[in-house]
């Protein structure tokens, strides 16, 4: 049978299949290049470990995070409290496991905030093009004059200060880099061989984005990701450790280091507490980051 007449009787799902054929297996070369990177794989392992002691939080708590106790004021770490307790009484090692709650799951719905609206500008306007993309784009110039952190202030002085409003300013102080990436890597792919192919075979522009074009750039948004997900974690500690976010006593990391700055000479394991806890959060989330670019970018250059 004529080529032609394949083309013109073909589905679309079967077009989907016949032009994309590499990127349904460079999971595979990049999955066993990323196990070959142990402390990739060990971040990864112990941010899930983290992940699961932070759902079981109330479980795993052996004291209540904000019952005060007079009697129990500044106690060292033993065996009773593994890391001491604060000028409230409070157990630390307790606030520490439900403060994790907050500090990293809130992260990953900023994460959520700002990948959700930063991929789907940055898809419309680098596939789109046109005045749309010059709107958007100069909208994300002008956010991205401000750094990160100034931004999120800016966004919680317009919305006022909060828990919500502070996932929310994470959030949009992540979309310029998502939108930037995102179209940048539209601009790149919208022009390969395959995705004209798509076009001349007869697939619609939502269909070429969404099927051929868009599975060649999620590699690049999960090493995006990562990083973004380590700097939501910095933020957001930063914004409750200057008040903006969760009110006390709520347990958060960010929070119990502010609470704590005061009594490092007398109680230091107040604050060593949450800051091991972000340090190795942050150190967790870029081995891992490291170890995918590593192993998706083998797959990029060999595309």
């Amino acid at each position: 049978m004529p080529s032609s007449t394949i083309e013109a009787t073909a589905s679309p799902a079967t077009l989907d299949r016949a032009l994309a054929p590499r990127a349904r297996g460079a999971s595979h070369p990049a999955l066993r290049q990323f196990l070959r990177n142990r402390v990739a794989v060990g971040s990864l392992v112990l941010l899930v470990l983290m992940g699961v002691v932070a759902l079981f939080a109330p479980q795993l708590s052996p004291y209540d995070p904000t019952k005060l106790s007079i009697t129990s004021r500044m106690l060292e770490p033993s065996r009773d409290h593994l890391i001491g307790t604060d000028q409230f009484g409070r157990d630390v090692f307790s606030r520490l496991l439900w403060g994790a709650r907050l500090t990293v799951f809130y992260a990953f719905i900023a994460i959520g905030i700002g990948g959700g609206i930063g991929i789907a500008l940055g898809a419309i306007a680098g596939y789109g093009r046109g005045w749309f993309d010059a709107v958007i784009m100069r909208a994300m110039d002008i956010l991205l004059a401000l750094p990160g952190l100034l931004l999120a202030l800016v966004v919680l002085t317009v919305l006022g200060t909060g828990l919500v409003n502070a996932q929310i300013a994470v959030g949009v102080s992540l979309i310029p880099v998502y939108v930037r990436l995102v179209r940048g890597s539209m601009l790149s792919e919208r022009e390969r061989e395959f995705v004209l192919a798509a076009k001349v075979m007869g697939c619609s522009p939502s269909r070429t984005l969404v099927h051929h074009i868009l599975p060649s750039v999620w590699s690049q948004v999960a090493i995006l990701s990562t990083s973004a997900l380590g700097w939501a974690i910095v933020i957001a500690s930063t914004l409750n450790f200057l008040g903006l976010g969760v009110a006390p006593p709520t347990p958060e990391w960010g929070a119990d280091l502010a609470t704590g700055r005061e009594w490092l000479t007398t109680g230091w394991w107040i604050c060593t507490g949450p800051g091991v806890a972000i340090t190795i959060v942050i150190l967790a989330i870029n081995f891992l980051g490291d170890g995918l670019t590593e192993a998706l970018d083998a797959n990029l250059r060999q595309r």
